[in-house]
C-alpha cells in the first residue's frame, strides 16, 4: 500500500512527513511525498527549494522506507495535483498532511487547502500539527 504525503517547506509539512514515514514503517508501505505549486514565482509560497529537497530526500533516505519524491510545478492547483495521485494511485491508504495550530476563530473556518483535500479525497486524510516547539 501506499502513503500519500502532501509536503511544503513548513513544520507542519516536516511533521506530515515523518508521521508518513512512521505509518509506513508499521504496515510496511511505501510513502510517496509530493511537492506541488503552480510554478509561476521562484519563490512561490509552499514550494520547496533545493534545499528544502535534499534535505527531504535525506529525511526519507535515512528512514529506510520505500520511497519515492515528486515535485509538481506545471501550473496545476497543489489540491488539485494531491487529490489526482491520490486517485491514480490505486493503493493508496491514506493521504497525510500537515496543518497549523489556528485561534479559536481559525478552528471555525478550516483553511481551504485543508478543508478541500479532505471533503475531496476518497480515502482517509490525516492532519498533522508540528511540534509546539517547531
Amino acid at each position: 500500500m501506499t502513503i500519500l504525503v502532501g509536503y511544503s517547506p513548513s513544520p507542519e509539512g516536516k511533521a506530515a512527513v515523518t508521521f508518513g514515514i512512521d505509518q509506513a514503517k508499521a504496515f510496511d508501505d511505501t510513502v510517496i511525498v509530493l511537492n506541488a505549486g503552480i510554478g509561476e514565482t521562484p519563490d512561490e509560497r509552499g514550494v520547496a527549494t533545493n534545499q528544502d529537497m535534499d534535505e527531504l530526500k535525506e529525511a526519507l533516505r535515512s528512514s529506510k522506507v520505500s520511497h519515492e519524491i515528486l515535485q509538481f510545478l506545471r501550473g496545476n492547483d497543489p489540491v488539485e495535483e494531491l487529490l489526482a495521485l491520490a486517485e491514480a494511485t490505486e493503493d493508496t491508504r491514506m493521504i497525510v498532511i500537515g496543518s497549523r495550530r489556528r485561534s479559536p476563530v481559525g478552528k471555525l473556518i478550516m483553511g481551504s487547502t485543508a478543508q478541500r483535500i479532505i471533503l475531496d479525497a476518497d480515502v482517509p486524510v490525516v492532519s498533522v500539527k508540528a511540534d509546539k516547539k517547531a
